[in-house]
C-alpha cells in the first residue's frame, strides 16, 4: 500500500469520528480527557481525571439540579474546594441532557493568558462542540466567522482531537461578537446552547480582568437561547468573583456549593469494587479510608485503589496503613514545592495548624508559642497561605486545605 492511501485511509477513519454524536460516552470530544477516561475504565478505582458510567458515584441531587438548571437556561455557578468532581459532575449532567434541544459545550480555560486567548478558545470549542461531522465544523465557520481563513488539522492518532486555530485578533473580530456567538449559534440550531467553562477563575488574571468581566456579564446575561455554567478549581478565587458584591458577576447565576459526598454512600461503591476483585473489606475499614481523606472524592478513590493494591483475600488495618503511606509519598513531591518559599513565620503557621490550633493566633500565648511575630503580621500570614491555596476559612476556623497535605506536613514537620 502506498504512503498516499494509508494517509487517505487515516484521514477517512478520523473523519468518521465526527460522524457520530460528540455527545456519546466512547467518542466524546466535548471533553479532551475522554480517550484517557476510555484507556483508564478497566481500572476499579479513578482519580486525578473526571470520572464517567460506572465510575461516577452518587450526587443524584446534585446531578437533578444542575439537570435542570440546563434544561431551564439557567446560569450556574459550581464552588467547592478541589478533587471533590465537579468536572465529573458537569460531565455527568451532559451525558443525560436531551441533545435533540440541548447541546453543550466545554472550555477549559487554564492555559488562557490574556482576554483573546479566551476568546479563540471559546469559538473554537463553539465552531468543534456543536457540530457531529467535520464538514460541519467549517459549515459553521463560515456562517459565523466568515472574516477567518482557520487552520484544520488531522493527526493520524486516534486519541487527539481536531484541531482548530482560528487566529482571531481584534483586527477580525471585537469582543462583543464573539461573546455574542452562543446565542447567534443557538438561535440559528433552534436550540439552546450551555457553555460550561473550567477554571473561569483565570479571567480575573488578564490585563484589565475587571473590564473583560464587565463584557461578558453585560452581553451573556441578555442572552436568551445561552447560558453558562461556571466553575473551577481555586475556591477563594471563584468566592470573590462570584460572591463579592462589587464584581461584575455577583448573582450572575445559581450557586451550587458541592459538599463531600458522604461515607455511606461512597460504602456501596467501594465494596461493590473490591467485591468484583474477590477481595472482603468490613464498613469499619471502608469509613477509614473516608475520614483519613475527609471524603474528597479523588482521595477516597486514590487511597481505596492503594488499598486494593495492598490487599489479598481480605482488607486489615495494615493494609490500610501500608495504603496511607503509599498516599504520602505519592504526593510528597507536589507537597514539598507547594511549601518551596514559605518563610519561617508561614512554616510556623503551619505547624500550631496541624498541632490543632485553628483560631486565636493573634492571641499572645499562639504568638509566643509558635513564634508569629506581631498580631498584623498573622493577618499576612493568612493571606499568602490562603493564595497558595494550604488553608482555608471553616466554621471551625482556619483549617488545612488538602487533607493529604495536613497527614503528610503533620508527619514531616511536627515530630
Amino acid at each position: 500500500m502506498k504512503k498516499a492511501d494509508i494517509a487517505d485511509d487515516w484521514f477517512l477513519w478520523y473523519t468518521s469520528l465526527w460522524t457520530t454524536d460528540w455527545c456519546t460516552k466512547e467518542k466524546s470530544c466535548i471533553f479532551a480527557a475522554s480517550n484517557q477516561q476510555n484507556c483508564v475504565m478497566k481500572k476499579s478505582f479513578i482519580y486525578g481525571v473526571a470520572v464517567e458510567g460506572d465510575n461516577f458515584t452518587d450526587r443524584e441531587k446534585e446531578t437533578k439540579r444542575l439537570k435542570q438548571d440546563f434544561e431551564n437556561g439557567q446560569n450556574v455557578i459550581l464552588i467547592s474546594p478541589r478533587r471533590m468532581g465537579k468536572t465529573s459532575l458537569v460531565r455527568r449532567v451532559q451525558s443525560l441532557v436531551d441533545k435533540k434541544t440541548l447541546s453543550v459545550v466545554y472550555i477549559d480555560a487554564y492555559d488562557c493568558r490574556n482576554e483573546y486567548e479566551f476568546y479563540n478558545k471559546f469559538a473554537a470549542a463553539l465552531m468543534k462542540q456543536t457540530a457531529g461531522k467535520a464538514e460541519a465544523v467549517m459549515k459553521n465557520i463560515k456562517e459565523f466567522l466568515v472574516r477567518l481563513s482557520p487552520k484544520v488539522g488531522f493527526s493520524p492518532d486516534p486519541s487527539s482531537e481536531v484541531s482548530l486555530s482560528l487566529g482571531i485578533t481584534p483586527k477580525e473580530y471585537s469582543p462583543e461578537e464573539i461573546l455574542q456567538l452562543p446565542q447567534r449559534m443557538a438561535e440559528k440550531m433552534g436550540k439552546h446552547i450551555v457553555v460550561c467553562i473550567d477554571e473561569f477563575q483565570q479571567i480575573g488574571e488578564f490585563q484589565d480582568s475587571l473590564n473583560v468581566q464587565k463584557k461578558m456579564r453585560g452581553i451573556w446575561q441578555l442572552q436568551t437561547n445561552a447560558s453558562y455554567c461556571l466553575f473551577g478549581s481555586k475556591k477563594h478565587l471563584l468566592s470573590n468573583l462570584f460572591q463579592n458584591k462589587r464584581m461584575p458577576f455577583y448573582q450572575f447565576g445559581d450557586i451550587l456549593f458541592l459538599q463531600p459526598i458522604s461515607t455511606e454512600d461512597w460504602k456501596p461503591f467501594i465494596r461493590g469494587k473490591f467485591e468484583e476483585k474477590n477481595i472482603s473489606i468490613s464498613d469499619d475499614l471502608i469509613e477509614k479510608i473516608c475520614a483519613t481523606v475527609q471524603n474528597q472524592s479523588s482521595y477516597v478513590q486514590q487511597l481505596a485503589s492503594n488499598v486494593m493494591l495492598n490487599a489479598t483475600d481480605v482488607v486489615t488495618e495494615q493494609t490500610l496503613e501500608l495504603a496511607v503511606e503509599d498516599l504520602l509519598n505519592q504526593n510528597s513531591l507536589l507537597f514539598l514545592q507547594q511549601l518551596d518559599g514559605l518563610t519561617a513565620y508561614q512554616m510556623n503557621f503551619l505547624k500550631a495548624l496541624a498541632n490543632g490550633t485553628n483560631a486565636n493566633f493573634g492571641s499572645k500565648t499562639v504568638l509566643n508559642l509558635y513564634d508569629l511575630g506581631s498580631k498584623s503580621n498573622v493577618s499576612k500570614i493568612k493571606s499568602v497561605l490562603t493564595q497558595k491555596e494550604l488553608i482555608e476559612s471553616s466554621p471551625a476556623g482556619i483549617v488545612f486545605a488538602d487533607p493529604v497535605f495536613q497527614l503528610w506536613f503533620t508527619k514531616e514537620w511536627c515530630k
